[in-house]
């Protein structure tokens, strides 16, 4: 299993859940990725929930969908914040209508609602959150992973072994 010459990113702000963003990126990494960490552009590091910080190496209007083969959308209560950046809404748009993997888990699904690409999918996602992800056109799964097409989706920290399976082996082929 190798994801050598795969470009990944991730994307972080303040409040992100922290397994849920670096257990994908060690993992990917460990696989063989080039994974980047993309932010808003509000700063250079962000804290997780717990404290924990994270330092971006791009914000979001310097990246180019073009050259990335994925993008990750951890969960925490940064999704609130992501999802209220244009640039960050429109890279997740551009990665889903490429066909390239788009993979959220928990609260992350609040930025694929923002960037109106659940419609006629089947999703997952924090039940917390379940309303608004059926309110934008998907229909929800409780399942530890969802995946339809390109679209790979989760529901919490639990299901992060099952999530990563899925993407890497969608990123194998």
């Amino acid at each position: 299993m190798s994801l050598r010459g795969k470009r990944i990113a991730v994307l972080a702000e303040d409040y992100y859940e922290e397994l849920e963003l670096w257990y994908p990126v060690l993992r990917l990494r460990e696989a063989g990725a080039t994974v980047v960490v993309v932010g808003t552009g509000g700063a250079d590091t962000f804290t997780g929930k717990h404290g924990y910080p994270v330092t971006v190496d791009m914000p979001a209007d310097e990246v180019q969908s073009s050259d990335l083969h994925a993008i990750v959308v951890p969960g925490g209560y940064a999704p609130d914040r992501l999802r209220r950046y244009p640039a960050v809404v429109g890279l997740v748009g551009e990665m889903f209508d490429q066909g390239k993997v788009v993979a959220a888990i928990c609260h992350g699904a609040w930025v694929l609602c923002s960037a109106d690409i659940l419609r006629g999918c089947r999703a997952t996602c924090f039940s917390g959150i379940k309303d608004d992800v059926i309110n934008a056109g998907a229909t929800y799964l409780d399942e530890e992973v969802v995946q339809d097409g390109n679209l790979i989706t989760s529901r919490e920290p639990d299901d992060l072994p099952a999530f990563l399976q899925a993407i890497v082996a969608a990123l194998e082929h």
